[in-house]
């Protein structure tokens, strides 16, 4: 059996391009991660009614972010991609974000990304050009999301493409390091 989170994840920094693994679908309230050890999806968490994951949720295969974990990413695409997808994406940029809890800031960051299939997002080039209103919405929802487990959430600053290709390389260098 192939381990998701140790296929080759291509990224290519001219194309701003890589390989993600979808992990919780757009417009779900169950939240569900990959165990590397088993490779099966576990639940993790149940939003409450009314509350959903306004878009894909995945990883970069071949990386480790500074939470242990491999790097957070959340996709854009014409309908809900199904848990367990790999897509090919381009990165819009990174979600640099602090999370806290008990008092204690811990960098959280996440890369948002469209996918290479898609027609609805495919002249998205930057984080910005989602609009200020879609970034109000996407601050909303992980505030109230972190709120549900006693954290806080904050939105530092909005990286660029090649902001994103350095944390995926800088991911990928922590894996090789494990």
């Amino acid at each position: 059996m192939t381990k998701l989170s140790k296929l080759p994840n291509e990224l290519d920094p001219a194309e701003h391009t890589c390989c993600a693994v979808i992990e919780t679908s757009k417009g779900d309230r169950s939240k569900f991660a990959h165990d590397p050890e088993t490779g099966t999806f576990q639940l993790k968490k149940l939003l409450p009614d009314g509350m959903s994951f306004p878009t894909d949720f995945g990883f970069i295969p071949g990386t480790l972010a500074a939470d242990g974990d491999p790097l957070d990413v959340m996709v854009l695409h014409d309908e809900p991609l199904p848990m367990g997808s790999v897509v090919g994406v381009r990165l819009l940029g990174v979600i640099e974000a602090e999370q806290t809890e008990e008092g204690k800031a811990e960098r959280n960051d996440r890369l948002m990304a469209v996918t290479t299939a898609s027609h609805l997002y495919k002249t998205l080039k930057r984080i910005e050009d989602l609009g200020d209103e879609y970034m109000r919405n996407l601050e909303a929802f992980f505030v109230n999301y972190n709120r549900l487990s006693g954290k806080g959430f904050q939105i530092v600053r909005l990286g660029e493409p090649d902001d994103a290709i350095r944390c995926v390389k800088r991911a990928v260098k922590h894996a090789k390091a494990a």
